[in-house]
């Protein structure tokens, strides 16, 4: 009997896990998907991830205590009703497409208008993807006596997982985004079936008198204390502020791409993945052990710069260590299955709290990146909280003393972000730092810096201030080509992307500078801190907005000169290199116009971007490849490209002669907006 009784119950085991395993391979490939379709709107910000984090976390909140409502009020035929209710009227919102009609207004409160998206754009089926792990879960426990479900929750961290890798490797690369859309809508079609067979079979397999047996028998289950859901909260919340600032703290000097987005979050879901499949996997000793050589690197890293690949595969190895650390803990104090939706809804409160924090009010408060040191101190308190009653008090007191120490030190780091800068600001696109320092003879220097990267600078004496410096000088390839122009007319110059101003330098009496900046800060510290704008006898007009927006808007400006010079932290957004950004700004040129496009990166080689461009719409491109010189103060080492007219290329000046034309990559597929790929183009 015994035999056929486990025969029974272990046959609808693959049903469950099938649906749990598809709805939560759904849940995270949306989630690279819908936020690339939005990317542009916002700017190309690495802020546009940490706000889209937000909402899923806020959705998957939503989902558990909708289930743990369910669990808590609602006899289990009446769960099934309703939940199958839902999941049919869910279908009427398909396909999952992001409304255009937001990208008019997108700027005008970036951050709430990214949470306004998604929710029309994914809400519900977002939801109710998010409450199949625990309502399986709860159900399975439920029809089954005695069996332990946490291995569903490792089997849907391991779909995650797939799901995030698979995304930049096999899908971003090879489909579109309507592409994207409609397979994914069908998929999550097929998921509502695999449910409704799964809430069929659950219905079938509690009669009311086992039911009622159910009920009675976990009556007598104690539940968890305040104290124990306040540290489930806290691991949560820590390795959610941790996975978050981490990313961010990446995206911000390389490039907001899918790929740096998956990396971290992959590792965090491994984590998961891991410690609820078998505590084994949790090796505590070595764990711990790892801990402070995790939190050494991360000093390093906030510290000082490093090669590209060394600080991905740093904060990659710290934040597994972390995350290991705070689910580990977690799995070690999970409780019956009596209360398994308590335990998921505090984890999932913890990961909303985390996303909030670093999403919303870090940016609001915060000057700097302060939120990696507050969540790096936050994990070493919660593990001085989590050993306090195993250690004796001469450990107790080393533990403390050890804590105060690294809060101190994470102290300094914090000031380092502020100490020495004429002025430290921050919103939603980014944060900037003003700094001054003396350059030898030619006096006091000041420049703009976002994360590592120098966005312009300018010497303050008399002599020098009106003088293009860093990648914007004389010898330049965009100094060039402005100096190439014919000077005997007035000239009308576009710029998109503001930095320090240093392209003013170039106009003169009875020309027009127009200036695109998305970021409003950027604009107050170009007037208020630079004198590039001021001191410029050209007509400076600033076009506060997205730049590419702003041009598809406008009548054509009959520009001699567009400069593309948008950049988010080391990288321009992917959304102004598409081929129908570029014929937007084709456009605005007169016919013997320049389309002059900033591509120097540490991390991407965007030639045959350019290339591909030029070779598309009939143009010549010409690189421009500038070295540093020592000898030279004014100019930094640049990169242009230089996009014409055939005609045009074959009569340049002789400041112009030495630029080298592109040629297309064979097999490179130009970008455009439902279709581009970074790995294509890393150095």
């Amino acid at each position: 009997m015994a035999a056929a009784h486990n025969k029974k119950t272990s046959c609808p085991m693959p049903l469950f896990a099938a649906t749990v395993f598809l709805s939560a391979f759904l849940l995270f490939q949306i989630q690279p998907m819908v936020a690339k379709m939005i990317l542009p709107w916002f700017g190309g910000s690495s802020s546009v991830w940490s706000t889209c984090m937000v909402f899923f976390q806020l959705e998957l909140l939503l989902g558990y205590l909708y289930v743990h409502w369910l669990h808590e009020t609602l006899a289990p035929r009446r769960q099934t009703l309703v939940h199958v209710v839902l999941l049919l009227l869910s279908l009427a919102t398909l396909p999952v497409v992001a409304d255009p009609s937001w990208k008019d207004t997108a700027q005008a409160n970036p951050t709430l208008n990214v949470l306004g998206v998604l929710a029309t754009a994914v809400g519900l089926p977002y939801l109710l993807l998010s409450t199949t792990g625990p309502l399986m879960q709860a159900w399975y426990a439920r029809a089954f006596t005695g069996v332990m479900p946490y291995r569903l929750y490792a089997l849907s961290n391991l779909a995650s997982m797939l799901a995030l890798l698979s995304y930049p490797v096999l899908v971003e690369p090879f489909l579109e985004v309507q592409a994207q859309s409609w397979g994914w809508s069908a998929g999550y079609a097929l998921f509502v079936v695999a449910c409704g067979a799964t809430a069929l079979r659950s219905w079938r397999m509690v009669s009311p008198e086992r039911e009622a047996t159910v009920s009675a028998a976990r009556a007598d289950i104690p539940r968890p204390s305040w104290r124990e859901c306040l540290l489930w909260i806290g691991l949560a919340m820590t390795a959610s502020t941790l996975l978050l600032a981490m990313t961010r703290h990446l995206t911000q000097d390389v490039a907001p791409v899918p790929f740096l987005w998956v990396l971290p979050l992959a590792l965090y879901l491994a984590s998961f993945i891991l410690c609820f499949d078998a505590p084994r996997y949790y090796v505590r000793p070595l764990f711990l052990a790892a801990l402070p050589f995790a939190f050494f690197g991360m000093d390093r890293i906030m510290d000082e710069g490093m090669d590209v690949m060394a600080m991905i595969a740093l904060i990659s190895a710290a934040l597994f260590v972390f995350c290991m650390v705070c689910h580990g803990e977690l799995v070690r104090r999970k409780p019956h299955p009596r209360h398994l939706t308590l335990f998921y809804l505090m984890l999932s409160i913890g990961g909303a709290l985390g996303g909030m924090f670093v999403g919303l009010f870090a940016p609001a408060v915060f000057t700097a990146y302060f939120e990696l040191p507050v969540g790096l101190f936050l994990c070493a308190l919660l593990v001085v909280v989590v050993l306090w009653q195993e250690l004796r008090w001469l450990w107790r007191i080393l533990l403390l003393l050890a804590l105060c120490g690294y809060g101190v030190r994470l102290g300094q780091v914090s000031l380092e972000y502020v100490d020495g800068y004429r002025l430290v600001v921050r919103n939603f696109y980014s944060q900037l730092r003003i700094s001054e320092r003396q350059d030898g003879e030619l006096g006091l220097k000041r420049n703009m810096v976002h994360g590592r990267i120098n966005h312009g600078e300018q010497y303050l004496a008399a002599e020098h201030r009106r003088t293009p410096t860093t990648y914007y000088c004389h010898e330049s390839g965009v100094g060039r080509a402005v100096l190439g122009l014919p000077q005997e007319r007035s000239l009308k110059l576009g710029v998109v992307g503001l930095g320090a101003g240093t392209l003013a330098a170039y106009g003169r009496k009875g020309d027009e500078v127009r200036i695109y900046e998305i970021n409003e800060q950027v604009l107050e510290l170009a007037r208020n801190e630079f004198s590039y704008l001021s001191d410029s006898p050209a007509r400076i007009v600033p076009v506060l907005g997205d730049g590419r927006l702003m041009l598809e808007r406008e009548p054509d400006q009959g520009f001699d000169l567009l400069a593309m010079d948008a950049f988010s932290g080391d990288s321009i957004p992917a959304h102004l290199l598409t081929l129908e950004a570029m014929q937007d700004y084709l456009r605005h040129l007169k016919p013997d116009g320049i389309l002059a496009v900033h591509i120097t990166n540490r991390y991407l080689d965007l030639q045959p971007v350019m290339a591909a461009v030029a070779q598309h719409f009939g143009k010549t491109a010409l690189l421009y490849e500038l070295e540093r010189d020592d000898d030279n103060d004014f100019c930094f080492t640049s990169d242009w490209v230089l996009i014409m007219s055939p005609e045009r290329a074959a009569a340049l000046p002789p400041i112009m002669n030495d630029g080298v034309a592109l040629k297309p990559k064979p097999g490179f597929r130009p970008w455009t907006d439902a279709f581009s790929n970074l790995f294509s183009v890393l150095k």
